[in-house]
């Protein structure tokens, strides 16, 4: 007899006092105590109820399907059929996972692009924007039209080829930068080396401290560097087209400054005002205006350049810099409005400048040339009052000493100083052979010392004219590449920031054991 519940054999029968009918004991139990009624006549039914019938436990009892071959073979298809059945569903749920993940991807790629093209126009606006402010002051006659982000109302009003109007380098702003060259040179006579300067026998135990992957791997390269000294921040321009602010105490990226379409050849701090200025091959300027959460916005994207922009330099009033273009020509900005207040072409210059850099005082400007000459600049007039030849290949790399008397400059064949009371060269150091070219001179900010990068970086004491200048310390190029690109000393020369053809930036200085004890 078969369980009236289950339809099988019951292992354990039971029988019920008042329908009669036969079940599995375990489940009429369950059935009682969740429904306390019989499951077939629907009779209240308790355990009471339930009389046990007892039977030979010798042979387990055998369901029917399982009794025979051809049963058994029935078993096993519908089985198989069940786990085909349910196969059949996981893959459709599968599928249909598959095309919800495929349908959210192509929404967040939309998404993506939707946003990247919204910031786009965002940032044009806000150099349009930028450009009409600058615009708004002049008079109605010299006011240009905005188009594609250049001012071309005067370009189209004078035809093609016709040079821009500058409203040119003021009295007052002439007068100003006489003051600032006066009270300068006044404080240089007064100049002491300050007691916190790294010592000669420091630098000569520098060793590589850290070295920080800033730049993209698919475009290594570190084409310029520059250092914040108040608050410790060195600025790195690569050939990622991208400038990088590093935070050189926390040894964190503050922030990555994209917007120019080629790599960038130059980048400046200004010391005032949290401004950086970043030169491009894009033949633009830009201007960044730090914000009081650490990122920075470009104030002014500046297209008076019509070649690669090689070198950014800012005045010591802080109010005005100088850019240098293969196109040989250098302009005057003010710093505020982003004005281009003076273009200066040099007739003798078909090749460009590489490189450029004011005296300390202000008053002075040095360009190199491609044409491996250095042309000293009177800003005030803006006349050509001297040039220096000697050198072979293109100038990369030009500084001048704090103590205005030294210039330093390098090119493929040399590292050369020259004395700017009687205008010659009294030294020269032929430092690498002649495929080697040095890329990047740097005097610190007291002049103790001058770094030279090329395929390894030396740092050398300043002596005099008749002085010997030593050398301290060759630091070798870690980069692989053979080929160090800049050079930047850290405040009081206490460590040294470089750049090479990989995308790391590496600082030099005194291991933190022996920095504590010289301190």
């Amino acid at each position: 007899m078969n369980c009236s519940i289950s339809g099988e054999v019951p292992e354990d029968p039971v029988v019920s006092k008042k329908s009669g009918l036969l079940y599995e004991k375990r489940l009429i139990e369950r059935h009682i105590a969740d429904y306390g009624k019989c499951p077939v006549t629907g009779e209240a039914l308790t355990m009471e109820d339930i009389v046990p019938i007892k039977t030979g436990k010798n042979v387990k009892p055998r369901s029917l399907t399982a009794a025979s071959i051809p049963g058994m073979l029935g078993m096993f298809q519908n089985e198989w059929d069940a786990l085909m059945l349910s196969n059949f569903a996981l893959e459709q749920q599968l599928h249909t996972a598959r095309q919800e993940l495929s349908h959210a991807l192509y929404q967040h790629d939309a998404a993506c692009r939707v946003i990247a093209r919204l910031k786009k126009e965002r940032d044009e606006a806000r150099s349009l924007l930028a450009q009409a402010e600058r615009q708004a002051p002049l008079p109605a006659s010299a006011i240009t039209a905005v188009s594609n982000g250049k001012r071309a109302s005067e370009e189209e009003d004078m035809g093609p080829g016709a040079k821009r109007m500058r409203h040119g380098v003021s009295d007052s702003i002439i007068a100003e930068l006489t003051e600032c060259n006066a009270a300068l040179s006044q404080q240089r006579k007064k100049r002491q080396i300050p007691p916190t300067l790294a010592p000669i026998d420091a630098l000569e135990r520098y060793t590589q401290l850290s070295s920080h992957p800033l730049h993209k791997t698919n475009k290594p390269g570190i084409t310029s560097i520059d250092i914040n000294p108040s608050k410790d921040i060195v600025a790195t321009g690569g050939i990622d087209s991208n400038a990088v602010l590093f935070g050189r105490t926390s040894g964190e990226i503050l922030s990555t400054l994209s917007g120019h379409s080629k790599k960038v050849t130059s980048v400046k701090f200004v010391a005032h005002n949290d401004v950086f200025l970043s030169g491009s091959a894009d033949k633009t300027v830009r201007i960044w205006q730090g914000s009081e959460d650490g990122n920075y916005n470009c104030r002014h994207i500046l297209k008076d350049h019509t070649a690669e922009v090689q070198a950014v330099t800012v005045h010591a009033t802080n109010n005005y810099f100088v850019t240098a273009s293969l196109d040989a020509t250098w302009c005057f900005y003010d710093l505020s409005s982003g004005l281009c207040l003076t273009q200066v072409e040099d007739p003798t210059n078909s090749m460009g400048y590489t490189s450029a850099a004011f005296h300390p005082d202000g008053l002075i400007l040095g360009t190199g040339t491609i044409g491996s000459t250095v042309r000293i600049w009177d800003v005030k007039s803006r006349g050509n009052v001297a040039n220096f030849d000697g050198h072979t290949g293109a100038v990369t790399a030009i500084s001048f000493s704090e103590n205005g008397y030294f210039l330093a400059t390098a090119a493929h064949d040399a590292v050369k100083l020259w004395d700017l009371r009687k205008l010659k060269n009294f030294r020269s150091f032929e430092l690498y052979d002649q495929d080697t070219p040095t890329n990047s001179v740097d005097f610190d900010h007291s002049g103790s010392y001058l770094a030279m990068a090329g395929s390894d970086i030396r740092v050398y004491q300043v002596g005099s004219v008749k002085a010997e200048w030593n050398c301290i310390k060759t630091l070798p190029d870690l980069s692989g590449t053979g080929r160090a690109t800049c050079v930047k000393f850290g405040p009081d020369a206490r460590y040294l920031a470089v750049g090479s053809m990989d995308r790391n930036l590496r600082v030099f200085g005194l291991p933190e054991e022996d920095a504590s004890t010289e301190s």
